[in-house]
């Protein structure tokens, strides 16, 4: 009798011991190497760009651990890999890279790693060659710029998605859900994007900046993009670069010109004194964000926001 109304009434310690089993099993349940499987952990994942590092953070979710090498406001056409960077690597199991010569003073490391036999994901290898825009100068090389157009980085977040499920194939149905809903908010975002770029007459649609960083964006959305300098930083904007830009501008009439988060204002400032110097006001329209998304502090620390900051900050200024 005893027994038969205990069954049927266990006590209050029966009844905690079942609510805090139940409690660990749904938190161990989304992803199964939390605590088994090849990795005997979460999946280490080093990134080089703050990019990557959201991309990977919204595939990846609660399955992974990653780190970014460089953090917002570094300029990754000059950055240079510490040994700390390399011990970081090395010791991760997974690299994620942008490719197209972004990292362009660390593909000798990447080719390191990849003979060594460790995972190495590079954004480059989802994304079709007929989509890759090519250096106005220089046509043999590739634009590494490919975030902003949000269409070609959804390509970017499969592959990444893809290669992740097949390096750790236990959490594979985690990745895939993670990449739906990651896509759906890359589908909003363009269709805000799109939404504001609309508030432009399309021949006030040019976007001038410091650096040739948003030739993607501007084939996707509709824009005439210059910048001061080519593709990449390393090289330097010389006179003959600023006097006719500013003539160009003073021409046209171009309402706004733009900084950029990583890269020195001063080229900019000098277009804007040559402007002037012809007779023309151009204002700094405000600072965009090219090779870095923005800080915690600055609101603007994922993709999506970021690239929502963009947009509001060249329509305000243009339209």
């Amino acid at each position: 009798m005893t027994l038969e109304t205990n069954q049927k009434n266990p006590g209050p310690r029966i009844i905690a011991l079942i609510l805090i089993f139940g409690l660990i099993a749904a938190m161990l349940g989304g992803c199964a190497n939390n605590t088994a499987g090849e990795f005997g952990g979460l999946v280490n994942i080093i990134t080089t760009t703050t990019m990557l590092y959201d991309l990977a953070v919204s595939i990846g979710g609660d399955c992974v651990s990653v780190t970014a090498l460089m953090g917002p406001g570094i300029d990754p056409h000059l950055y240079q890999a510490s040994a700390g960077d390399v011990i970081k690597m090395q010791d991760a199991d997974v690299v994620l890279y942008n490719g197209l010569h972004l990292e362009g003073k660390m593909g000798d490391i990447f080719a390191s790693l990849s003979k060594s036999g460790r995972d190495i994901i590079c954004a480059e290898d989802g994304i079709l060659t007929s989509a890759f825009l090519s250096d106005v100068l220089n046509p043999e090389i590739h634009d590494p710029h490919i975030w902003f157009d949000v269409s070609i980085w959804k390509d970017v977040a499969k592959h990444v998605a893809e290669r992740l499920s097949d390096i750790d194939p236990e959490n594979a149905a985690v990745y895939e859900a993670n990449l739906k809903a990651h896509l759906a908010e890359l589908d909003d975002l363009e269709q805000y994007i799109k939404g504001r770029a609309e508030e432009i007459p399309q021949n006030q649609r040019v976007l001038i900046t410091a650096h040739d960083a948003f030739s993607y964006f501007g084939s996707a959305y509709g824009f005439e993009v210059m910048g001061l300098q080519g593709i990449s930083t390393d090289a330097e904007a010389g006179t003959a670069d600023v006097s006719n830009l500013a003539e160009f501008i003073a021409d046209s009439q171009i309402k706004a010109i733009f900084i950029e988060s990583s890269v020195s204002p001063r080229n900019i400032e000098a277009l804007v004194a040559a402007v002037r110097a012809r007779g023309f006001d151009v204002k700094i329209g405000g600072e965009l964000y090219s090779d870095s998304l923005g800080d915690a502090s600055s609101g603007h620390d994922t993709y999506v926001l970021t690239f929502k900051a963009n947009i509001d900050t060249i329509v305000d200024a243009l339209k």
